[in-house]
């Protein structure tokens, strides 16, 4: 048996600001404010399957993400679209081939939005 499991179980990204990024995402994802900061620098995105953890201790402006190394998961693109529109939001690119689209966090990590 191959002690590896064929899953990942967290990815972490790189910001500045350890509470301003918590806050940021958790006011992104509909979570309730605040949450657990472990170590002065890590925050666990409570998340249905792979977890997201931020990272201020990482930071710097070369591990930014240039490209999305993962997507959120929207049932309607549009929809998840203009709900970022009305967050103000940096988006990076239009909906694509109708099935997603990429934006930035207030560190610069390219994210991306694609509807399963």
């Amino acid at each position: 048996m191959n002690p590896i499991l064929n899953r990942i179980g967290t990815v972490f990204v790189p910001v500045k600001d350890i509470e301003l990024a918590r806050d940021w995402y958790a006011d992104l994802l509909g979570l309730p404010a605040g949450g657990e900061i472990l170590f002065g620098h890590l925050h666990v995105i409570p998340m249905d399957g792979t977890r997201i953890v931020l990272d201020s201790k990482i930071f710097s402006e070369e591990r930014v993400f240039d490209v999305p190394p993962f997507h959120l998961d929207t049932q309607d693109i549009e929809q998840a679209y203009a709900y970022m529109q009305s967050k103000r939001v940096e988006l990076t690119t239009g909906i694509e081939h109708g099935q997603w689209f990429n934006f930035k966090d207030p560190d610069g990590n390219h994210l991306m939005i694609c509807q399963c």
